[in-house]
């Protein structure tokens, strides 16, 4: 998987240890914990344990995306092989001030691009909470299709797929 990708306003670059104040503030804002869970990172210390976790973990790559040219932490694209899904999934979460932007778009799209053509992966899925209707339209924007719905961990998750 690569190291980074580059369109005309992004730059994305595999999480390192140095995003931690961004991986701090991020996963503590109210759409991380509302949409994607909470962490319990407290600390900038928990912030550099989470992203140390993350680095080490088979099956998952986290890419930090950044504006060019001020390198402006924006969000997160991850690709996460997970236990409960037969395909590769592909994820997103930004800071609430650069969503509607289309930064997430143009972000995803590389990645998905990426794996889809270069990797020659022919599927890829994508979860989400019924009431992220954000999300929902993003997932279909990138032209992935509702599947089906499954529970894990007490949740129901809306599975879309390429």
């Amino acid at each position: 998987m690569n190291d980074t990708f580059e369109t005309e306003r992004l730059l994305l670059s595999k999480i390192t240890l140095e995003d931690t104040p961004f991986i701090f503030e991020l996963v503590n804002t109210p759409l991380w914990i509302k949409f994607i869970g909470e962490r319990n990172i407290r600390t900038h210390d928990d912030a550099k344990k989470y992203i140390e976790k993350l680095m080490h973990t088979a099956g998952l790559t986290y890419w930090v995306v950044k504006l060019k040219p001020s390198l402006t932490d924006l969000g997160v694209i991850t690709f996460i092989k997970r236990d409960y899904l037969e395909h590769s999934d592909i994820g997103f979460a930004f800071l609430p001030q650069y969503m509607g932007k289309g930064y997430a778009f143009e972000a995803s799209k590389v990645v998905l691009n990426h794996v889809l053509k270069e990797l020659k992966m022919h599927t890829v899925v994508a979860t989400t909470l019924q009431d992220n209707t954000s999300s929902i339209r993003l997932l279909e924007k990138l032209g992935l299709h509702f599947e089906k719905r499954i529970t894990e961990e007490d949740l129901e998750l809306l599975v879309y797929s390429t």
